[in-house]
């Protein structure tokens, strides 16, 4: 492959990152937005659509610190025994713990706790 060719494909790659990243920085602004009002239900836009399409391996794997960070401002919020009950469910009494192959989806549970 020539190096224009190389670049080229760097290039769009970097550039279809950089779309990721803003459909995620919009999708967070709006979870954490302050209006009280309720927001329709949106399509899917391009951005999310390319959020989907990144690979699982691809994707970044989560290390204790991650997963510790959530857990513990969910805590700070006042959900303790909730984030007590998480860790118990996944077999464990600390985060320490649990097995590292089920962080995502312990963060994902995570992630709705005190959303109702």
């Amino acid at each position: 492959m020539g190096k224009m060719k190389k670049l080229s494909a760097e290039l769009d790659e970097l550039k279809k990152c950089g779309e990721i990243l803003i459909g995620i920085s919009d999708t967070l602004k709006e979870l954490f937005s302050t209006a009280e009002e309720k927001k329709p239900i949106k399509e899917p836009n391009k951005k999310e659509a390319l959020v989907e399409e990144i690979p699982k391996l691809e994707r970044k794997a989560l290390l204790l610190t991650d997963v510790r960070a959530v857990l513990a401002d969910k805590s700070r919020n006042g959900y303790t025994s909730d984030v007590k009950a998480l860790l118990l469910k996944y077999g464990a009494d600390k985060l320490s713990a649990i097995n590292p192959k089920d962080y995502e989806a312990l963060l994902a549970e995570a992630e709705v706790i005190g959303n109702d």
